[in-house]
């Protein structure tokens, strides 16, 4: 196709993903210093297991020897300097919870399938509070009982990449609600993800700064993006394909806790493309001033962005999600 696309090298070896995210994620380690951990077993916990494995303390590269579903009995707490690696295997999580990252940093979660979760205030993947150095990449997520994922309550410098988003209302949350001011620190980069006829929030923003390039949204129920209070939103070279509901940006006026008045977010646009003029409209909203919403360069120096042409379309619609890959040898011990 003559693109170039990130992350090229990341399955040579079994640790190559370490420190290797693009975006607000980039310095996020997972469990580059630890041990390898084996899930040998599908159960939802004891020896063998991903939850086993999890809530130990110390740094662990986890990987599979076993395929199919795990049916968690509540939330699966990550603890820090973890790496969730799903490569080689198919692993589905499913149940009364998802994956939770609480005040833990340094954690990577790669290839899974995240579907079907039930209860109250179950998302696939919850972050929260002050966790940091997050990367998400290569996982398929869909039809949990509130959100795919939600990155609130002072979390920060998270990646998402690679993720297929479908069949699901509230798809992505940042920043919790108008009370919580201590997510001005929130950052996030989402690149090179499908969100596939998801219903909204691609993402939904309050506070924080979110970088979204190269990313194929189509086919919302309500809008694509959303920029609520303060938030700065910078949307590079994506991808915009309406269905019913034509516009695809969304501004709410909230009132932060500790100011008088209401205020929205502001969207950036740089190289988006909008399918058919008749077909989809940005609803983008004229920018106070230049200053107002940040630029990528100010954080992190390259990222990997091409137009926003059909081979790229062909690109998020085939290779975002869970892929049958091999997973990379190890070299290290294992436990």
């Amino acid at each position: 196709m003559g693109l170039h696309f990130p992350y090229g090298h990341v399955d040579s070896t079994l640790r190559d993903l370490a420190g290797q995210a693009e975006g607000f994620g980039r310095s996020a380690l997972g469990g580059l210093n630890g041990d390898v951990y084996c899930v040998t077993t599908l159960n939802d916990d004891g020896p063998g297991s991903l939850r086993d494995g999890c809530r130990k303390g110390e740094p662990l590269w986890i990987i599979f020897e076993v395929s199919g579903t795990i049916e968690l009995s509540s939330y699966l707490s990550v603890s820090s300097c973890k790496t969730i690696d799903g490569r080689g295997q198919r692993i589905k999580l499913t149940g009364k919870g998802g994956l939770r990252l609480k005040e833990c940093q340094h954690v990577i979660i790669c290839n899974l399938i995240l579907q079907g979760g039930r209860g109250n205030d179950v998302d696939a993947i919850q972050i929260k509070p002050k966790s940091q150095h997050i990367w998400i990449d290569r996982c398929t997520l869909s039809d949990y009982a509130d959100g795919l994922i939600d990155i609130t309550r002072e979390s920060t410098d998270i990646t998402v990449s690679r993720c297929h988003f479908v069949n699901h209302n509230k798809t992505m949350l940042i920043g919790g609600d108008a009370s919580n001011t201590g997510d001005r620190c929130i950052r996030v980069t989402v690149h090179h993800c499908f969100f596939d006829g998801t219903r909204q929030r691609h993402p939904r923003v309050r506070f924080g700064k979110v970088h979204l390039y190269n990313n194929y949204m189509r086919d919302w129920g309500i809008y694509a993006v959303c920029a609520s209070v303060e938030s700065e939103i910078f949307s590079e070279c994506n991808i915009y394909e309406a269905g019913h509901k034509k516009v695809a940006f969304k501004y709410l006026n909230e009132k932060a806790a500790d100011k008088v008045e209401e205020c929205s977010g502001c969207i950036k646009s740089e190289g988006d493309f909008f399918v058919g003029q008749t077909q989809t409209k940005s609803g983008l909203v004229p920018l106070p001033t230049e200053s107002c919403v940040f630029h990528p360069s100010e954080f992190y120096g390259s990222w990997t962005v091409e137009a926003p042409t059909d081979d790229l379309k062909h690109f998020l619609q085939h290779c975002t999600g869970w892929q049958p890959i091999h997973r990379p040898a190890a070299d290290v011990s294992t436990s």
